[in-house]
């Protein structure tokens, strides 16, 4: 081998001979360094190197930038089969030249990519010739000068022996590599592919800045994080991370990624390690000598596990709605460095913070979650509830890799039970489900346990048995307040149409107030209040419940309690401050522990008088209804004793209340204010009713019961005093029981009738004495029996008979009998007097029989009257005498069991209408009998 040509040192500035004469010695002490030079070249040239020409230049060409410390450009030519590769940036040195005469060394340092190292053996692919010149000098190779100095034949290792060379490189650029292109080397197919692949070299060498390829010139700018590359006929974008690494993802103009499906490693050149992640990975990774894969080995899982890593900061970098499109999608890796690396990237999705939640803040995916239903608006109402819920909505499949939980909508809304929300924030809740719900992404079943917010400050789970109130502002105001425990009272503020569909029910005023548990709190409320409760709240919904339904309120609101003068009272214990029964009342019913007290003047003139007479709050005297009663349990006064008076239990009961508290002196004016209301009256003119019994017996009309005075044109003259003037018409007086009749109501009235008829110093007529004993008899009274009676000429006697028979009257004086004309049995019992047919009597003259038919003048009266002659006949006396109480006395008439007759006009015409069963023409008889023409009958 010779040493090759020595050239001067000017000539020579990188020393090139010396590099030549070195190598050739080192062939020459050892024959196989030759063969292995020309072996490693030759791997080089046809496997790790092939299809890498244009990669390997242009990373040179960025080391190059990268020592100059400005962004460099390339351009790349075809001049005469000769491939030119010229660039910007630090020129040839002698250090380089010696990395482009070793197979097996490298010239770079720090941060370079590859600076003319093992890579440059590339060029040997298309050219047997290549050259570098740069401003500082030059260096050329030559197979054929290779195997001149080396005096062998066939193949060598061209790239071991430089040559320096006298030539510069083209004007702005500041080295250039030049290759004569081989025979068997298309040079335009080569420009093609490099305008091809020039784009994703930019992004890999962020030294370079532009490329020019036969003309065509292709741009690299930086915006931050955003890289763009502009060619001739398209721009692309890349959002990058750089660390370690290089993580790029392409992109839109509006920075939407676009995520990559199919790439390969880049260590930093293409390796033939495919990837699937949506993302492009540019990593110093170890390598096998091919440099067409990565060399697998601790070093490089620990490469993986560092870019992995850095992922989530790419991720990161996007908008957060926007970061779903780099998680990994399932599928089949592409190689042992894609599973390595998608293990990984989700493993550190999964770990490191990177989806945004609700509340503004990052979570891991672990840490992640999302409803299992998509309910627009919901997640950002209980981001607070639900920690790490997402923002916006992701692929389920995304979600599943990053370990993301899934939250039922059953969980969330267990969750929110009991939450502390203000009422609005839950009508919206409401709203964003119920859109759910009508679209059918959501089934109302599911729903069944959703929180309710309640009036009473309670949040309950279920729908299903709550009301949502209607009403007036000012009723859902008050109602937002009030405490009902078991009424689960919607607060108005959520009150929203999903309640009712999944079984709310919609409540207007009347129908709370037929609500057991308002009835409850409304009956305890007197005790709630004394006992230390605001009953303020609870009696402001009531009354404006009872105000928006009008005065159709249920009995029981009498028991709400409300403000009096000193203390809080039953609504129906209390009188409006201006009502006229505080003139008719007696004072003392006003007294501290009195029956009744006045309502608050200042709470009475917030409410209308109309509302607070609904709800028992007294302007005049209240009733008392049942239509159903059963038993004297109604609070009236003397009301078992009305009970007991009337002849079987009334079906209804219309009372009036509290008439036992109007004061003696104030009755006209209470009958004027019973008779000015139609109900009041009504009920006083109730038959047999309570109001009219107890007024009759009880009021005080001039100082006595106005069932003690008599109306004046009543036919009760002497037994009762005509009332005195009260300014109150008959038709009110008659009403409030002055008398018109004889009706008795009372077993103290029938008393009251019977001593009445035994005072002496009465002048009662014979006649009204026999009505008023027989009204005693016919009210079916037992009143205690009189000292004295009433006898029939009028006259008061201590004793007498009562006449059963009227055949006795004429044996005796009007003053030795009672007329009772109904029932003298009864009277007898009640006046404690013997009947006249129990008298001891004697018939004491004899007397002829004589058949009916047999009186001739009897038979003419029977014809003229139509009356049947009755069987049998009469003995007929002349004169009939009978001796009784141990006198005796002529009679016409009598019976002692047989019937007897005195031989007189009169005796034959009462024993003829006694048989006859026509005692009242006895009088008709008697005046045929003595002229029996028919002007006497017509008469």
């Amino acid at each position: 081998m010779s040493s090759g040509t020595s050239e001067p040192h000017g000539a020579d500035p990188f020393g090139a001979a010396r590099l030549r004469d070195s190598t050739l010695r080192s062939w020459r002490d050892s024959p196989t360094r030759l063969l292995e030079d020309t072996n490693v070249e030759q791997d080089l040239r046809v496997g790790a190197y092939r299809d890498r020409l244009f990669v390997e230049l242009a990373q040179n060409a960025a080391d190059a930038a990268m020592a100059a410390g400005r962004p460099g450009r390339i351009r790349v030519s075809l001049v005469d089969r000769e491939l030119r590769f010229a660039n910007t940036g630090a020129p040839l040195d002698a250090r380089g030249v010696a990395s482009l005469a070793s197979l097996r060394a490298s010239g770079k340092t720090g941060d370079t990519v590859g600076r003319f190292g093992v890579g440059f053996a590339a060029v040997r692919t298309v050219s047997d010739a290549p050259s570098v010149v740069s401003t500082t000098g030059g260096v050329a190779f030559s197979a054929e000068k290779t195997r001149d100095a080396a005096d062998i034949q066939g193949d060598v290792p061209v790239l071991r022996l430089p040559w320096p060379v006298e030539a510069s490189p083209p004007e702005g650029f500041d080295t250039e590599v030049r290759l004569p292109l081989r025979d068997d080397v298309d040079g335009q197919a080569l420009l093609d592919q490099l305008g091809e692949d020039i784009g994703d070299l930019l992004l890999a060498l962020p030294w370079l800045a532009e490329a020019d390829v036969d003309g065509r010139v292709w741009t690299r700018t930086t915006d931050g994080d955003l890289v763009e590359i502009r060619g001739p006929q398209q721009e692309t974008r890349w959002l990058t991370h750089r660390g370690d690494v290089v993580w790029a993802v392409p992109v839109d103009s509006d920075g939407v990624p676009k995520p990559l499906g199919d790439d390969v490693l880049r260590a930093p050149t293409p390796t033939d390690d495919g990837l699937s992640l949506p993302a492009r990975l540019i990593a110093s990774v170890p390598v096998e000598p091919s440099r067409r894969r990565a060399l697998p080995g601790a070093e490089l899982d620990k490469a993986l596990e560092d870019a992995a890593k850095e992922y989530v900061r790419l991720v990161r970098l996007l908008p957060a709605e926007q970061r779903f499109a780099l998680v990994p999608v399932p599928g089949f890796p592409k190689s042992t460095v894609d599973a390595k690396l998608r293990e990984e990237v989700l493993a550190n999705l999964s770990a490191e913070p990177w989806l945004s939640t609700q509340d503004g803040g990052e979570v891991a995916g672990r840490q992640a979650k999302v409803l299992d239903v998509d309910v627009p608006g919901l997640p950002e109402l209980i981001a607070d509830v639900v920690p790490g819920l997402l923002k916006g909505s992701a692929p389920a499949g995304v979600l599943k890799a990053v370990a993301a939980q899934v939250v039922s909508i059953e969980e969330v809304l267990e969750t929110l039970t009991g939450a502390s929300r203000e009422p609005t924030w839950w009508h919206d809740v409401y709203a964003a489900l119920a859109k759910a719900v009508e679209s059918h992404a959501l089934a109302s079943e599911r729903l069944d346990g959703l929180p309710v917010p309640l009036s009473d400050g309670r949040t309950l789970p279920g729908a299903r048995g709550c009301l949502l109130v209607e009403g007036s502002a000012e009723l859902l105001e008050l109602l937002s307040d009030v405490d009902i425990p078991g009424l689960r009272l919607v607060h108005p503020a959520a009150s929203h149409p999903l309640l009712e569909r999944l079984g709310a029910k919609q409540a207007d005023a009347r129908e709370l107030l037929n609500a057991d548990q308002l009835r409850d709190a409304v009956e305890r409320s007197v005790e709630d209040v004394r006992s230390g409760l605001d009953g303020t709240t609870l009696a402001g919904a009531v009354l404006r419940l009872i105000a928006d339904c009008g005065d159709d309120a249920p009995r029981w609101v009498g028991a709400l309690a409300l403000p009096a003068t000193d203390t809080w009272r039953r609504a129906d214990e209390l009188v409006l401050p201006a009502s006229p029964l505080l003139d008719v009342f007696d004072e003392e019913v006003f007294d501290e522990d009195g029956a009744l007290d006045v309502l608050d003047e200042d709470f009475a003139g917030d409410w209308l008088d109309d509302t607070l007479k609904a709800a028992g709050v007294l302007d005049s005297f209240a009733l008392v209804v049942d239509d159903e009663p059963h038993e004297p349990d109604h609070d009236l006064p003397d009301e078992e004793a009305w009970w007991d008076s009337l002849p079987e239990p009334p079906s209804t009961l219309v009372a009036i209340r509290d008439l036992d508290l109007v004061a003696d002196g104030a009755w006209p004016a209470a009958l004027r204010l019973l008779a000015a209301r139609p109900e009041t009256l009504r009920a006083l003119r109730v038959p047999r009713g309570h109001a009219a019994w107890w007024i009759a017996q009880y009021a005080v009309l001039g100082g006595l019961a106005p069932s003690e005075w008599r109306l004046p044109g009543a036919d009760l003259a002497g037994l009762y005093d005509e009332v005195p003037e009260l300014g109150l018409g008959e038709d009110l007086l008659r009403v409030a029981g002055v008398r018109t009749d004889l009706e008795l109501s009372s077993v103290d009235e029938a008393e009251d009738v019977l001593n009445r008829l035994a005072d002496p110093d009465r002048t009662i007529s014979a006649g009204l004495a026999t009505r008023a004993y027989d009204a005693v008899v016919e009210s079916g009274f037992q009143p205690r029996p009189p000292e004295a009676v009433r006898a029939a000429d009028g006259s008061v006697v201590d004793g007498a008979l009562v006449l059963d028979v009227p055949w006795v009257a004429g044996a005796l004086e009007p003053d030795q009998y009672v007329v009772a004309p109904e029932e003298p049995e009864r009277l007898a019992d009640l006046l404690d007097l013997p009947l006249a047919s129990t008298e001891a009597a004697t018939v004491t003259s004899e007397g002829e029989y004589a058949p009916w038919a047999e009186l001739p003048a009897l038979k003419l009266v029977a014809e003229q009257l139509g009356i049947r002659l009755p069987d049998g006949g009469v003995l007929v006396h002349d004169p009939l005498t009978v001796s009784i109480q141990g006198t005796e006395h002529d009679v016409q008439w009598w019976s002692d069991g047989r019937l007897r007759a005195a031989d007189t006009s009169e005796g034959l015409a009462r024993a003829f209408a006694w048989a006859a069963g026509r005692w009242p023409d006895r009088h008709l008889i008697t005046a045929l009998l003595d002229d029996p023409s028919p002007r006497t009958l017509l008469a």
